[in-house]
């Protein structure tokens, strides 16, 4: 019965994003936002584990309020007391307001890393990859404010780099590095969707990656990563060059879509925030290598041999290949076109 109702609530999951996603009203989209939001909690709430509990009723609590911002923006929206030009950019700040919120982009993130925290790895990786879904497709294609947009860019690219820094957490590290893609993937949808479209694939799949190396070895902190990844020289070597992929350094796939981003910035005149998004992300690349760094430096001989090689080699083997390599597939693919 308890796969059975993970199933049901997942469904209703997927199908709330795609609600959302396809609707051609305010009131649609509302309602698919709210089926994700109520089939989320069930997920993550568990009667084993006070931490998930906690961390359902945060997740509500900050989801409702952004409900609650959006509805207020509908009602402004529909307001007939505004002029057409009041009502545009009054509607499209309320809005955008409620959706960086429902994302978790700073500086509205305060309950990102907490709810994060308290998550098993698979509710981890549904919160840092699918519930980014809905509230981005919203983005990409409503009404924007600008100042506000680039304002939660450059908090995204300083509170991650900064709050990061201190982490013991791998939880929380994924979830400030979350914070950093989504600075990315705003500016993104700011210039050209498709850019979105291919950065938050390519993140979703490098996130992935990391997340079922951290749920198959069963770690959650800095300590037990290093003493881990020491009894297997080729899962460590996977885990450091996700990394690396992740905080988007070349040659790995993960720096294609901020290539891409960069390059859609500069076109469109974008100089400063383009330089601004690049300095503060190195804050974020310091905290990946200080991890990947350790992990590979750091050694210990105990227990050594009480492990055994993983089940799930070819598939962790397959899949990294995949992500790690792709980058001159990606180029070939994007000078093609």
């Amino acid at each position: 019965m308890h796969y059975l109702s993970k199933m049901l609530f997942g469904s209703s999951l997927a199908l709330g994003t795609l609600v959302t996603a396809s609707s051609y009203s305010w009131m649609g989209m509302w309602m698919g936002l709210e089926i994700n939001l109520l089939s989320f909690i069930p997920l993550i709430s568990s009667s084993k584990n006070m931490y998930s509990s906690e961390s359902a009723l945060k997740y509500f609590i900050a989801q409702a309020m952004a409900s609650t911002i959006l509805l207020l923006s509908i009602i402004i929206f529909s307001s007939k007391a505004l002029t057409l030009v009041e009502e545009n950019l009054q509607s499209a700040l309320v809005f955008n307001i409620s959706l960086l919120l429902k994302m978790g982009a700073a500086p509205l993130h305060f309950w990102f890393p907490e709810v994060m925290e308290g998550l098993s790895w698979l509710n981890s990786t549904i919160l840092l990859t699918w519930q980014k879904i809905a509230p981005m497709i919203l983005l990409a294609y409503s009404s924007k404010s600008l100042i506000l947009l680039i304002t939660a860019v450059i908090s995204c690219m300083f509170v991650s780099g900064i709050m990061g820094q201190n982490q013991l957490s791998l939880r929380k590290i994924m979830a400030y590095s979350s914070i950093n893609h989504i600075g990315w993937m705003i500016a993104a949808t700011l210039f050209f969707e498709t850019i979105w479209t291919i950065y938050f694939t390519i993140y979703s799949v490098i996130t992935l990656n990391i997340l079922i190396m951290f749920k198959k070895l069963n770690i959650f902190f800095m300590n037990q990563l290093t003493l881990t990844l020491n009894r297997e020289p080729m899962l460590k070597i996977f885990f450091i060059l996700n990394f690396l992929s992740l905080g988007g350094l070349p040659p790995f796939l993960g720096f294609f879509p901020k290539w891409l981003t960069i390059q859609i910035m500069i076109n469109e005149k974008f100089f400063s925030l383009a330089v601004i998004m690049i300095l503060a992300t190195l804050a974020t690349l310091y905290f990946y290598m200080r991890m990947t760094f350790g992990t590979l430096v750091l050694s210990t001989n105990s227990l050594m041999q009480m492990y055994n090689y993983p089940s799930h080699k070819f598939f962790i083997t397959a899949t990294n290949l995949v992500t790690l390599a792709s980058l001159i597939l990606s180029t070939l693919i994007f000078n093609l076109l």
